[in-house]
């Protein structure tokens, strides 16, 4: 079992309800889709093979036992499951970043995945399936990335189609760096009254210069 692995590195945690933690990422290498506000183009394309021991003997080097699989889109690559399954084997709690384009079944549900639905200034909302709302588990989480007053009304609509009993703080409400203003969208939750929680991303602070995972 071979995957193509962009990028293996410890950083802080910085896009979930786990923002804040120490965590190992392992980025995939691929995209099927092509966001406007993307910060890792470089993932697209760049990636050296590696079967899974040699990922768990990187991990191993990390005294952390929270990991989180990233891209690119995980899902593209067919033994990502296989890999996440790996993982929690050996003890791991994981994570898994998607853009919620592909089906989350495929993956062990002792997973927590971050379902990243596309808004309108994506440019690949069409893309969506939004069938994966019916296939959380409560452990998991939404994501909105918003970028404009459209991205915003398009996921206020969205949440009403979430099942009943999936926990609202789960759903994260994130503005576009450099595009959104927080305090802006901080406004239209609170004028709203919206059940969401409202998330920076953490990293982006700490080091606003870094292209790369640090």
């Amino acid at each position: 079992m071979t995957l193509l692995v962009n990028e293996i590195f410890y950083s802080i945690q910085g896009e979930s309800i786990n923002s804040g933690r120490p965590c190992i990422f392992i980025r995939l290498t691929g995209c099927n889709l092509r966001c406007s506000y993307c910060d890792t183009r470089y993932a697209y394309e760049e990636g050296t093979p590696m079967d899974v021991g040699e990922i768990l003997d990187r991990l191993a080097a990390y005294q952390c036992s929270l990991v989180e699989i990233t891209g690119g889109e995980p899902l593209l690559q067919h033994d990502t499951p296989l890999l996440i399954h790996r993982l929690l084997e050996n003890g791991y709690e994981v994570m898994m970043e998607t853009n919620g384009s592909f089906d989350i079944s495929r993956v062990d549900g002792r997973c927590m995945k971050i379902v990243d639905i596309k808004c309108p200034s994506s440019g690949a909302s069409e893309k969506n399936d939004l069938k994966n709302l019916k296939r959380l588990n409560l452990i998991d989480q939404i994501k909105f990335v918003v970028g404009c007053r459209e991205d915003y009304l398009y996921a206020k609509e969205i949440i009403k189609s979430i099942p009943p009993g999936f926990p609202m703080e789960r759903v994260l409400f994130s503005p576009v760096s450099d595009k959104m203003s927080s305090d802006i969208l901080a406004g239209w939750i609170l004028e709203d009254a919206l059940d969401v929680r409202l998330h920076l991303q953490l990293h982006k602070i700490i080091w606003p210069d870094e292209p790369r995972g640090v």
